[in-house]
């Protein structure tokens, strides 16, 4: 992936110096946590929910996000710059379709962190993965993790992290436009395994989104993917779908417990997002079949 010479955003802020460091979760062993942690990347939903359940604990209580101690990236940083350059390519694409249609684009925030920092969300767990809050508007990210999605899944390159970004950004798209409230307080009306049913759709289409945007991205700002690119992220992806993660965890599927998608699924939707390069082609809320 070569986005030399892309503009920076100027919506990341960096708080890693008023957090901690890495710190492993007590009860989760590390290859139990890497398959969270990928999962966290990837589905976008509530990652923290997953440790949770994983560990035995409730899932966190919603806070306020402190002010103090948030500065932009210093000059230098490699990976920071990166995630502002494809940030502010997620800003350009979608404040255009939002533009087309008729409505206005309000860019979320992503804040750098390390090892825990309060959100409106609850508490947020560097081992969680990146994730995005609807409450506070903003995309929390632990840089460090890129480092083990590299290791635990062999998803190296960039535009694997870069679909990190694309799919939580993908979530904050889902807010604006209403979705996400909707179907939570439909996901409050119904029993388990629909709400479940749900919560794979709303997955689905931030993937979708995601492949939109590098559709998008690439062709109006000029940047590429290069040879192996979308391999590297689908090859990610195809490893934590919910049908896997199961596998790897239970040794037995539970299709009803499905919260974020099957491997093909995931596959196939951020395919549909990129070969199409149009929202309305993401409409995984009204699709007969996933």
């Amino acid at each position: 992936m070569d986005m030399n010479n892309q503009d920076e955003s100027r919506n990341v802020e960096d708080v890693r110096a008023s957090s901690g460091g890495f710190r492993p979760i007590h009860g989760i062993g590390l290859g139990t946590l890497a398959i969270a942690l990928i999962g966290g990347w990837f589905f976008g939903f509530s990652p923290m929910q997953v440790l949770s359940l994983l560990s035995g604990n409730s899932p966190p209580s919603a806070q306020t996000t402190p002010d103090q101690g948030a500065q932009g990236p210093p000059p230098g940083d490699a990976q920071a710059k990166f995630v502002s350059q494809v940030l502010r390519s997620t800003e350009t694409v979608w404040s255009a379709e939002f533009h087309e249609r008729g409505q206005t684009y309000t860019q979320p925030k992503l804040k750098l962190f390390r090892d825990s920092y309060p959100t409106a969300c609850g508490q947020g767990e560097a081992a969680a993965g990146p994730f995005y809050c609807p409450d506070d508007r903003i995309v929390y990210l632990d840089l460090n993790f890129f480092d083990v999605m590299t290791r635990q899944l062999g998803a190296s390159g960039q535009f694997a992290h870069a679909y990190v970004i694309g799919h939580e950004v993908g979530h904050h798209v889902q807010n604006l436009l209403g979705i996400l409230g909707k179907v939570n307080a439909k996901r409050n009306e119904l029993a388990e395994a629909q709400a479940n049913a749900l919560s794979v759709r709303i997955e689905l289409q931030a993937d979708c989104f995601a492949g939109v945007w590098a559709a998008r991205s690439q062709k109006d700002q000029g940047w590429r993917l290069e040879a192996g690119d979308i391999e590297s992220a689908l090859r990610a992806a195809s490893q934590i779908g919910d049908d896997t993660l199961q596998r790897r965890s239970r040794g037995t599927v539970v299709p009803e417990s499905f919260t974020h998608g099957t491997s093909a699924q995931r596959v196939a939707w951020f395919k549909r997002g990129v070969a199409s390069g149009q929202i309305a082609d993401c409409d995984t809320l009204a699709a007969g079949t996933l």
